[in-house]
């Protein structure tokens, strides 16, 4: 879409700032948009990316001349340069970030590089409350809101580092909710991933207590069998499978991450010894506790500046 004769804002309605200003600004939907009676022209932001997560009221968003239906519980994301305008509900509020975006690319490029198309790509995603991520977006909205109204020092730094974090949580609701969009399977396939998606949170809640599947399959109302077949068409793998490498990726967090030993971390984890828990770790990794901590340590151990200068 050409955007010649478009305006370019900073924020609506304010004159552009320059695009390596290194901002994290974060306001209300119904602050801005009240203004205006609801009603955004389209514009673009040169240089900055916008987030918007509804979570009142409606309307639509135009971006790059395709119209969405916005309701609560949708995600936007408008990079640099993306024209879009708004035509809200006056009953409309949720929280507006907005950022440079150059800095952002920078840090995902050496930190998480899979997160740069969601940084660069117009979205509408719209979630529900049953999507395994979506509890983690409004805590990380209102830790940008408090970073911006104390004004303290690092505030540029915890912003950014705020806002990379909303990314992470967009990229894993996107891949939660993703589905083929032709064919006669897709609205089962759909649902299929959603059944998913709710059992691997039943299991992020209660991996400690070493449920059966069949404990998981009656909170889900299915039957062991077919919530395994959901895993394997789903994730590839059994549903067994999904909870013993949730243990295992607790496990092996608490033997990098922490100083508890051994026994300390079986008993963690639910595990009525540490010798039963170094059998089952063994089982699923191919390394004693002992030899993964050890070799983990010494992955992370810093260079000998001797032998540096060897």
């Amino acid at each position: 879409m050409a955007t010649h004769h478009i305006p370019n804002y900073s924020l609506y309605g304010d004159e552009a700032r320059p695009a390596w200003l290194g901002m994290v600004h974060f306001e209300r939907i119904h602050e801005r948009s009240s203004l205006y009676q609801f009603e955004i022209a389209p514009h673009f932001h040169d240089g900055l990316v916008q987030l918007l997560y509804v979570t009142s009221g409606g309307g639509t968003v135009t971006m790059d001349g395709v119209t969405h239906t916005v309701r609560p519980q949708t995600m936007i994301v408008l990079p640099a340069r993306c024209v879009h305008g708004f035509h809200f509900t006056p009953e409309i509020d949720g929280p507006v970030v907005t950022a440079a975006q150059r800095p952002l690319e920078s840090i995902a490029e050496v930190a998480a590089p899979d997160l740069l198309p969601h940084i660069r790509r117009p979205l509408v995603l719209t979630v529900s409350e049953s999507v395994r991520h979506v509890d983690a977006l409004m805590p990380l909205f209102e830790c940008i809101e408090r970073e911006m109204r104390v004004h303290a020092s690092g505030e540029s730094a915890a912003g950014t580092g705020l806002l990379m974090a909303i990314f992470v949580q967009i990229a894993r609701l996107a891949d939660a909710l993703a589905a083929p969009k032709d064919g006669p399977d897709a609205p089962g396939r759909s649902r299929k991933a959603a059944q998913v998606e709710r059992f691997r949170a039943l299991v992020d809640q209660h991996f400690r207590e070493h449920l059966p599947v069949e404990a998981y399959a009656a909170r889900l109302g299915l039957t062991p069998g077919h919530l395994s077949r959901l895993c394997r068409e789903v994730l590839g793998i059994s549903s067994m499978d999904v909870i013993s490498a949730r243990i295992v990726h607790e496990a092996e967090r608490e033997l990098v991450y922490s100083i508890l030993g051994i026994k300390q971390i079986a008993g963690l984890l639910g595990f009525a010894d540490d010798a039963y828990f170094g059998r089952y770790f063994r089982k699923k990794t191919g390394r004693t506790p002992t030899e993964f901590r050890q070799a983990a340590q010494q992955r992370l151990a810093p260079d000998d500046p001797v032998r540096r200068r060897a």
